[in-house]
């Protein structure tokens, strides 16, 4: 059995997770942008976790893991579903109403940053000097694909200023929810169970948002995006969360948060076949930087000592 004081990024049980949360999330970003078309984002987010809470209640039953958390679980369920599946989700679909997809997505690279802090300050979790290399020279390529994304949006820059600031929101909030989950009181909950009442809390708080800031609920009748709240419910939300989160628990949030880096190129590698999307020498310097950054990041393993243990 691998040593877990040894795990790093290319350890299989990390990597194939790792590699599959990337490959669909890259996906999410451009279906998040139907979404919002005509459905006030706060109401596109609470059918969202509609959807993937009975999924993941039938995923968790399915795996044997109970239904019912312990009273003292339901307030770390309430806080996750708070900081990850409401403000985070409420943040990233607001501010895909004022910048594309791709600076959003590109912006949300950057969360390997409050992670390693966060996971530093609460956690006590070590990073070795390659993850902080890593990390140099991908926010190079992040810098990068910024400013190709900036140079190709339509909107004014009281709307960027507004989308940044709502993604840098969206950011905090994940963040929060990550080094939430590799606490150790948290670790101690089964993991399906917890997403499941999180996600479950998520509609409650949505729905409670919605009504006080839009009213009614405002559905779109169109196929496109019925099958866009079950890819981003299913897909983008059952499959991943337990893989990503896995993750965080196993490596910490600081290198768990790589897998934002992947997200951006994934993104743009899908619209390169699906939309005509373009490279241009920046963007592919950026991404081929960011993926560098990536694969010096990945060498570096967690310290036994700062491990944070499942019990």
């Amino acid at each position: 059995m691998e040593d877990e004081g040894s795990l790093s990024l290319l350890s299989p049980r990390i990597l194939f997770p790792f590699l599959i949360v990337a490959l669909i999330w890259g996906g999410t970003w451009i279906v998040i942008r139907d979404q919002i078309s005509t459905v006030p984002p706060t109401w596109s987010v609470c059918y969202r976790f509609i959807i993937a809470s009975i999924g993941m209640m039938a995923l968790a039953k399915l795996r044997g893991q109970p239904l019912l958390l312990p009273r003292s679980g339901h307030v770390w369920a309430l806080c996750l579903g708070l900081s990850q599946f409401t403000m985070n989700f409420n943040f990233v679909y607001n501010a895909e109403r004022f910048v594309t997809s791709g600076l959003v997505a590109t912006l949300f690279a950057l969360l390997m940053l409050p992670n390693a802090l966060l996971g530093r300050l609460f956690l006590g979790r070590r990073l070795e000097p390659s993850f902080f290399v890593g990390t140099a020279i991908a926010i190079v390529g992040v810098a990068l694909l910024f400013v190709q994304e900036y140079r190709a949006m339509p909107a004014s820059g009281l709307d960027v200023l507004y989308g940044v600031l709502l993604t840098v929101g969206g950011i905090l909030s994940a963040s929060a929810a990550n080094v939430l989950q590799a606490a150790r009181r948290v670790q101690l909950l089964p993991l399906l169970t917890l997403l499941a009442w999180a996600m479950i809390y998520g509609v409650l708080l949505n729905a409670g948002l919605g009504f006080a800031t839009v009213g009614m609920p405002v559905f779109d009748p169109r196929p496109s995006y019925m099958v866009g709240i079950l890819y981003l419910g299913l897909l983008g939300s059952v499959v991943t969360f337990p893989l990503y989160f896995g993750i965080v628990r196993a490596i910490g949030p600081g290198k768990a948060a790589y897998n934002s880096t992947m997200v951006p190129v994934v993104a743009m590698g899908l619209s390169t076949l699906f939309e005509g999307y373009r490279w241009s020498l920046l963007a592919g310097a950026g991404g081929a930087i960011a993926m560098l950054g990536l694969l010096v990041a990945m060498r570096a393993r967690t310290p036994k000592t700062a491990r944070v243990s499942a019990g």
